[in-house]
């Protein structure tokens, strides 16, 4: 009766990881969020295309690539994410499947993301240095700190993920 019971509840328990499923349903709203802004952007700067300043068109291209890493970043959680803590994808014969897929575990996850919001971080700083003159000192100081605070917590991540793996290795 026991044995039957931790059965069961075993079972349950691991069919529970469906529950995560409506998470990545609404990272799916969120890439098309992402790209409803990308568009608006691009729609906004059509009508003055031609008369752009250097330093705007620059501003608007650092602010397409913004919008286009973190919807890779959300693409990347909602592949990795449902394959490794739901179910696998059946797209294994698909031309179109991405060689990464299936092979992203959670490490290599909590890597991508950090590295994305690395770069996310970089560009708002980069952003932030071509309006230099729309910033005080103090907030620019902030926007410094926080993204060495980003690639210091990259490194540790990756470092740490690195003495583990040589753990594994020698034990």
């Amino acid at each position: 009766m026991g044995e039957r019971l931790e059965k069961g509840f075993e079972k349950a328990l691991f069919a529970s990881r469906w529950l995560l499923t409506p998470f990545y349903v609404g990272l799916v709203f969120a890439l098309l969020i992402l790209m409803a802004t990308f568009v608006q952007e691009i729609v906004h700067a059509l009508p003055g295309m031609l008369s752009l300043h250097p330093d705007d068109a620059i501003l608007l291209v650092l602010a397409l690539i913004d919008l286009s890493l973190a919807a890779n970043l959300v693409l990347i959680v909602i592949f990795s994410g449902y394959e490794n803590f739901v179910s696998r994808l059946d797209i294994d014969d698909h031309k179109d499947r991405p060689s990464w897929m299936g092979k992203v575990d959670f490490s290599g996850l909590k890597l991508k993301l950090v590295a994305s919001i690395v770069a996310i971080s970089g560009i708002h700083l980069l952003k932030a240095f071509m309006n230099v003159g729309k910033y005080s000192d103090h907030d620019l100081r902030w926007l410094v700190i926080i993204h060495i605070t980003f690639v210091a917590s990259g490194v540790l991540l990756a470092l740490m993920d690195w003495l583990s793996a040589n753990a594994r290795k020698m034990g």
